[in-house]
């Protein structure tokens, strides 16, 4: 029995729990009882201890013996290697309860698989618009556009994402969702994970191996048969004020290229993090847009349980710059009008297609979608900048049959002035961390590419790092687009760092890319990674990124004398024991 203070502490903690937390705390505990040298007597202790709070679910004692389940496939789906960490953390604790793990990434799955596994778990993000990432496009698609059945499955999905985001695990919600459709039988609830994700995923994990054990003990009849999800506990929303905004593009430049630095009440970050902001829209859209519709901007409407003005809706709350196809086949049926699926702004939709009165775009509000936040790298140390964080922005235009159009984030940020209010929040990527302070890094990021390099550099610098430095850089032209050109010449200068190679595409007949630099420089390139270096890339995911690992890989097979294959294999192992990081978008 529970002493009596802890007694009560359960107690209390049973009462005011929800269903969902308790459904948690039900794997969380089932899993420490499975790793207990003595599970028999714990399980009786906690069984005794909770029995009082009648709204608790049960929590079965496992089997003493090993499950008989010898074998599951986990399966992950993943842009950051977050889903790929976790499944190999799941695999291992798989083992030491005894049974074996397949771990795989869903595009490396073999999908005729699918209907002969009998364990099936899958840990899988979601990006954009409640997509699943390109790795897990072709499973997602094969189980939503086959109809055949999976009986046999048994399953359990993980699902990672971010709260605000509006479709918010989407992905992981379809695939838990269609193979149940398929005949598959859940055994471990859905959770969904905000970026925070490492306890609740600690809890499905524990979850997994206790339905594995329940499955066995009960003829395959499970615990847990419905979905759920831990309710997200929301993130920490920063009230910051600009203090710097300057365009780092010199005169001439093609580009223009906004270092902003904003000061805030403790701040907490690590360098390799980013910040979320949730821009606000152009003020002469959200006029046209009222004036087109003849509503009154004075109006208040619901919007996430509050109430807000329809003017406070539609400059900050709601995204009208690029409306998805399926906000755009909804205000087709409103306006009873055929209108192609396409991605258009809402000003340029009414323009074209108009409501015919204001309550009739009020039915429109309705079905609009949040505005979804901005990630942009962080740019400085929270050791060299204290209170502070930096970010480097490039105002993103484009033409749209002819017509100059602005990116919404980057171009509301570059118009901030001085002394202005901006809230944010600090996105956390626990996948792109400095090593050990004696560890030599290698950092590839052109273009704005150099933000968590600046971040990193100057850290290193502040904490009194050891190991050796190296940066490549380009841009367009040395003259207008060198950014923080002054800083990494005084890091140079101070030994800060040991080697800086820069590439500017456009000051010569043929472009130069920093891949031309990296392959400059390849016996010293490689000399490094044996030495232990660990490589960073930031910046363009097509071509940049892609184009820089096949340029790695060229320098392991030449000057490792290995094979191609022996060179893709040298560099997976790099990335198994995380040496090989990349942030790219």
């Amino acid at each position: 029995m529970l002493a009596e203070h802890k007694l009560k502490l359960l107690q209390d903690l049973v009462r005011s729990s929800t269903k969902e937390e308790l459904v948690w705390m039900n794997g969380f505990l089932a899993g420490v009882l499975m790793n207990c040298h003595d599970q028999s007597s714990l399980a009786s202790t906690t069984a005794s201890a909770a029995a009082p709070a009648t709204a608790a679910a049960p929590v079965a004692a496992p089997a003493e013996s090993k499950p008989s389940v010898s074998k599951i496939t986990i399966a992950y789906g993943t842009e950051t290697g977050n889903s790929k960490k976790l499944a190999t953390d799941l695999a291992a604790k798989a083992k030491k309860s005894g049974i074996q793990a397949k771990v795989v990434s869903l595009d490396q799955y073999r999908l005729n698989d699918l209907a002969k596994e009998e364990y099936f778990f899958t840990i899988i993000s979601t990006q954009g618009e409640g997509e699943p990432p390109a790795t897990a496009k072709k499973f997602y698609d094969h189980i939503h556009q086959n109809g055949f059945k999976l009986n046999q499955l048994k399953f359990g999905v993980l699902a990672l994402g971010d709260t605000s985001y509006p479709l918010f695990c989407k992905a992981g919600e379809d695939v838990d969702q269609q193979l149940q459709k398929l005949g598959g039988q859940r055994i471990a609830p859905l959770i969904k994970c905000d970026t925070d994700y490492q306890g609740d995923a600690e809890g499905w994990f524990s979850q997994v191996l206790h339905s594995l054990t329940t499955t066995t003990s009960s003829n395959g009849t499970a615990s847990v048969g419905t979905v759920v999800a831990k309710k997200p506990t929301g993130k920490k929303v920063y009230t910051g004020n600009i203090i710097t905004n300057v365009n780092l593009n010199d005169r001439g430049s093609n580009k223009a290229t906004h270092h902003i630095e904003i000061v805030a009440d403790e701040l907490e970050y690590q360098p390799g993090d980013s910040i979320g902001i949730v821009p606000e829209n152009a003020p002469a859209a959200v006029d046209a847009i009222i004036g087109l519709t003849g509503i009154d901007p004075k109006k208040t409407l619901p919007f996430r349980n509050e109430t807000h003005t329809v003017l406070e809706l539609l400059k900050k709350k709601l995204n009208i710059a690029y409306l998805p196809e399926r906000v755009v086949k909804q205000y087709a049926a409103i306006v009873k009008q055929d209108i192609p699926e396409t991605k258009i702004s809402l000003l340029d939709l009414l323009k074209i297609y108009p409501v015919n009165n204001a309550a009739q775009f009020e039915d429109v509000i309705a079905i609009l979608e949040p505005i979804t936040p901005r990630l942009y790298s962080i740019s400085s140390s929270p050791e060299a900048h204290s209170g502070e964080v930096h970010v480097t922005v490039a105002r993103d235009n484009f033409k749209v049959n002819g017509e100059v159009k602005h990116g919404l984030c980057s171009n509301f940020l570059a118009d901030l002035p001085v002394d202005s209010a901006l809230e944010f929040y600090v996105h956390k990527n626990n996948q792109f961390r400095l090593p050990a302070p004696n560890k030599d890094v290698i950092m590839i990021g052109p273009g704005t590419g150099i933000a968590p390099f600046r971040s990193f550099i100057a850290e290193r610098d502040a904490t009194g790092a050891t190991g050796r430095n190296w940066l490549f850089f380009g841009d367009q032209h040395f003259t207008t687009d060198f950014l923080y050109q002054t800083e990494i010449q005084n890091w140079i200068q101070t030994g800060v760092l040991t080697k800086v190679n820069v590439a500017f595409s456009r000051d010569q007949k043929s472009k130069i890319y920093v891949q031309h630099k990296m392959l400059e420089n390849a016996r010293a390139f490689y000399e490094w990674l044996q030495n232990g270096a660990y490589v960073y890339i930031c910046g363009a995911k097509e071509p940049m990124s892609v184009d820089v690992e096949n340029t790695l890989l060229q320098i392991i097979e030449r000057f490792g004398s290995k094979t191609s294959a022996q060179a893709v294999e040298y560099l997976n192992k790099l990335k198994e024991e995380g040496r090989f990081l990349k942030d790219v978008y």
